[in-house]
């Protein structure tokens, strides 16, 4: 540690992100990332915008984005707030927006970003079990509260709630603000953005590294109440008031225009999905039910950090959590037909004939 770190820096516990390896012939199934790539309206879009045209600031506000987005989701581009990836939009939120005397509730298994922010921004925080089935159960939250955060399909488990369960909570918490991270509601959840017209303290995050296979170009957003949206606005014109570039703008706003490719990739990200999880059920693993572009599963019989090394070995890289409750669990990207075959060939090889 350096003694020239401020005590903030001396106190932080980073955010642990996925590992990227250099691994010759590796299946990478650890991030999340698309199978598929991005719309090839949206590459062609970027390498157009990589022009002379570079050399001049982009739109702070990201303007022509934003119409699109309101316009896709049936909303405003007021109510419509974008960043550099989703969790610059929702570091902004736990800046602006979930600090408060009484302490942001969020599930105790759930994305590990939210607690390293809530340490980065000093907000106080407590987090609520989930249940045995690993799902979110509503009447756990009915406790003082100075805001709700729930990423709706959770993450890792893949589990979701439906938007009816999702009005219930805002019916019962109308006067905190409530953030729905749906990063992966595109594979199958239900999106509460409907629910934004009636209720001015919900704010929805989604992200175009997912479903949009753009993880690399770094764009996410917000779709909210427009008090809400000014809130996020004045904390990213005091960090940074230039978050998206030319290139990622217009590859973003092309990838939102090509409906055609983004329902295609989707549909065979679920398809895939449901292929792994018979495999693995075959193999005697017990998966969540997910409506995200991963599974999270564990064998009764194997320890999950034995199985995530010997995977490993054979050149097929999981995800897992040294966590309570979530330990012997693995994280499975859902990749192509041809990467699920060799992650269950591996797995059938180390569990060997009776599983």
């Amino acid at each position: 540690m350096s003694r020239y770190w401020s005590a903030l820096a001396h106190g932080l516990e980073p955010y642990t992100p996925g590992e990227q390896p250099r691994i010759e012939g590796l299946v990478k199934l650890n991030t999340n990332e698309s199978p598929f790539g991005p719309s090839p309206r949206a590459l062609a879009a970027i390498r157009a915008a990589a022009d002379d045209a570079l050399r001049l600031y982009p739109d702070p506000q990201a303007g022509a984005l934003r119409e699109a987005l309101g316009a896709y989701h049936g909303v405003t581009a007021d109510e419509v707030f974008v960043g550099n990836g989703s969790d610059e939009v929702l570091a902004h939120a736990f800046a602006g927006l979930l600090k408060h005397e009484a302490p942001l509730l969020f599930p105790d298994v759930t994305y590990s970003f939210y607690p390293v922010w809530a340490q980065l921004f000093d907000v106080a925080w407590a987090a609520v079990p989930l249940d045995e089935a690993m799902g979110v159960r509503l009447a756990d939250y009915r406790r003082p509260a100075g805001a709700i955060i729930l990423a709706n399909p959770n993450a890792p488990t893949g589990v979701a709630l439906s938007r009816a369960e999702i009005a219930s909570l805002l019916a019962e918490h109308p006067d905190i603000p409530v953030v729905i991270d749906e990063a992966y509601v595109d594979f199958g959840g239900e999106t509460a953005i409907p629910l934004v017209a009636e209720h001015p303290n919900l704010l929805v995050v989604r992200t175009m590294s997912k479903s949009r296979g753009l993880a690399g170009l770094r764009v996410g957003y917000a779709i909210g109440d427009k008090a809400l949206i000014e809130g996020l606005t004045r904390v990213k014109d005091s960090f940074n008031s230039y978050p998206l570039g030319r290139p990622a703008q217009a590859g973003a706003l092309a990838s939102v225009e090509d409906e055609a490719f983004f329902r295609e990739t989707c549909a065979a990200v679920i398809a895939g999905r449901e292929r792994m999880r018979a495999g693995l059920e075959t193999l005697g693993f017990a998966v969540l039910p997910s409506a995200a572009n991963f599974v999270f599963a564990r064998h009764p019989a194997h320890d999950g950090a034995a199985l995530a090394a010997a995977l490993r070995e054979r050149a097929v890289l999981v995800r897992r959590f040294n966590a309570p409750r979530i330990a012997d669990f693995l994280r499975i990207t859902v990749g192509t037909d041809a990467q699920t075959d060799r992650l269950l060939a591996a797995l059938a090889e180390i569990l060997g004939p009776a599983n």
